[in-house]
């Protein structure tokens, strides 16, 4: 089990490392070069770097405050069965 975790965190580094990559040449160095640099090519349009970070923000904290109240929700039924128990 030890070996698959390990490839499973490097593939997640990786992965990581190469988004923090591509996303930093995107929003911080890209502005840099002529627009008619072949590098554009690469690349969606600016107006993305700012739109896609912001969308899976809001996913992101929508689906961390779902969890919290599905658990508080089952956590509050839990305490509500053992007081009928004890009544």
């Amino acid at each position: 089990m030890a070996i698959s975790d390990k490839i499973l965190g490097g593939t997640m580094l990786g992965t990581a490392a190469f988004v923090f990559v591509y996303y930093t040449t995107w929003a911080l160095i890209l502005p840099f070069f002529e627009p008619s640099s072949n590098l554009y090519n690469y690349f969606p349009a600016r107006e993305w770097a700012i739109r896609l970070p912001a969308f899976i923000l809001v996913v992101g904290l929508t689906a961390i405050g779902s969890f919290i109240g599905n658990t508080m929700l089952n956590e509050s039924r839990k305490k509500q069965k053992a007081r009928q128990r004890i009544a």
